[in-house]
């Protein structure tokens, strides 16, 4: 008969998609916080952004270059900006300018964002590590109190080490630091 472990006897075991539902509605609610603690300024870097990705915008800007380069080549029209069209230019390149300027500060958001989910993302990952080391230090003393020897177990012996984050930074730097080897030349 399969033992059931559970926090409160009295309720029914949760299913993985009660778990995961739970975790996305939690999720959810960090992001829903995260937009309502933004700035004026990111609000509307961020509109000015969406919009500005949109087919709308496109069309937009399709309608008005061609209705303004239509009136200053269609004889008879009085011109306010003849060819080749300095006026435009000029109006073309400070619009590039103020956009480019909200999609920095859009993506400057995003770019808080995502480091705070990696933060989370690395603390949750530390957490687990150390939940599995001290889960299989438990296991190797219950094997031990049932008389089984897992003594000559070299990947136990790693495993069950504490991991130190510092060691493996450097490990990691140590490893970008080698140059890639070259291949062979042909």
């Amino acid at each position: 008969m399969p033992v059931i472990f559970s926090t409160d006897p009295g309720t029914a075991e949760a299913s993985a998609d009660d778990l995961t539902q739970d975790n996305v509605e939690s999720m959810r609610r960090m992001e829903a916080q995260a937009m309502d603690k933004r700035s004026r300024a990111d609000r509307i870097a961020a509109f000015v952004a969406t919009f500005c990705g949109s087919m709308p915008f496109v069309w937009l800007h399709v309608l008005i270059f061609c209705t303004w380069l239509g009136w200053n080549s269609w004889p008879g029209l009085r011109h306010f900006d003849p060819y080749p069209y300095t006026f435009l230019t000029l109006v073309v390149s400070l619009e590039a300018i103020f956009l480019s300027a909200f999609i920095l500060i859009s993506q400057n958001y995003e770019l808080r964002v995502s480091d705070r989910r990696n933060q989370l993302d690395l603390q949750i990952n530390l957490l687990t590590e150390q939940e599995n080391t001290k889960t299989l230090q438990l296991l190797e003393q219950i094997a031990a109190k049932l008389g089984v020897d897992v003594s000559t177990d070299a990947d136990l012996r790693f495993l069950k080490q504490v991991t130190h984050p510092e060691k493996l930074i450097a490990q990691i730097e140590q490893g970008q630091q080698k140059s890639p080897a070259k291949p062979p030349d042909a």
